[in-house]
């Protein structure tokens, strides 16, 4: 008797992908990046980073937000492709970025892009990709390493529920391109969007693309708004995580009432941050916590008093974990 091979629904396949996430060891490190042998023991357990969206309404320059992050003290930056965009617009040089940044010794830890990968239209798909080729190398030139790919293009209400074992394939294509540009794309949680709205539909892609590069971009914000228990980080290897999202957000409403301007300062809030550091650090994960907000009330102070407060309150969240 012949039989027709078993239809796997959607919510078999987030179980399938939680199931393997508990495999810890036998899973997820194969999510890890072949320079991971390369960080010491030793090595801090986090390090500092600022999103630029942070201060992007005060008016600086990339070269400017350079200077201020590292004369703040944080270990890195992490800039949107749109100003790296306007810095050689505006007759910038990458060369001479890469070399101030060097020289004030912070890193580019990841940059926030927005190509449409992973959209269903193989003629946009194939233009994203190639937008997602010319903003690797663009950020290749200036130090960096890693680039967030969110699900931009199918976010929206209106959006398509995309399978995510074909979500997989396009990661995987996407992880190749990178690959060979030296540039890795970070599978980015977004919990307001149609696809890859929790953490274990992410983790399950980033599993099935069954490439060696594959890592995640978590947030704390998303997570929670896209209703992710953070307990789920514990199944997540510390290796497929280079880069998480650092923010706080305030209680009192329904998750689906919050945008992204509700984001605030660490500790601030009532996000259990310090609990996700300790998990984290029991992964045995090493990576930048980039702060990422989106405050009107911020984006109307001083940008070095908001990114030294930011530091600040960073610190004192992540102290002793």
């Amino acid at each position: 008797m012949t039989h027709s091979p078993p239809v796997v629904s959607r919510r078999e396949c987030l179980h399938l992908a939680l199931t393997s996430a508990a495999l810890g060891s036998m899973a997820m490190p194969q999510l890890a990046r072949c320079d991971d042998a390369t960080v010491s023991d030793d090595a801090p357990r986090f390090r500092f980073c600022l999103n630029t969206s942070t201060i992007r309404e005060q008016g600086l320059s990339l070269a400017d937000e350079v200077d201020l992050v590292a004369r703040v003290g944080y270990d890195a930056i992490e800039p949107w492709m749109g100003e790296l965009e306007k810095f050689v617009a505006d007759g910038g040089s990458l060369a001479d970025l890469c070399k101030q940044i060097e020289d004030a010794g912070i890193t580019v830890e990841s940059a926030i892009g927005f190509a449409n990968w992973i959209v269903d239209d193989e003629a946009q798909r194939t233009a994203a990709v190639e937008q997602l080729k010319r903003d690797m190398d663009m950020l290749r030139q200036i130090g960096g390493t890693r680039i967030a790919a969110p699900p931009v293009g199918a976010h929206q209400g209106d959006a398509p529920l995309i399978d995510l074992l074909t979500i997989a394939e396009r990661y995987h294509h996407i992880l190749d391109v990178g690959h060979d540009i030296g540039v890795t794309p970070q599978l980015e949680v977004w919990g307001f969007s149609k696809n890859l709205s929790r953490l274990g539909e992410t983790a399950f892609v980033a599993i099935e693309a069954g490439h060696p590069d594959a890592i995640i971009l978590p947030d704390i914000y998303h997570l929670f708004r896209g209703g992710s228990p953070f307990e789920g980080v514990e199944l997540v290897a510390g290796s497929a995580i280079k880069v998480f999202h650092l923010n706080d957000y305030p209680g009192g409403r329904d998750r689906q009432e919050y945008n992204d301007a509700d984001r605030v300062f660490c500790g601030d809030g009532v996000a259990p941050i310090r609990d996700v550091l300790t998990t984290l650090k029991a992964n045995g994960c090493q990576c930048a916590l980039s702060l990422e907000l989106f405050n009107r009330d911020y984006w109307q102070r001083p940008a070095e008093e908001v990114a030294r407060e930011g530091l600040e309150k960073m610190q004192a969240v992540a102290e002793g974990v």
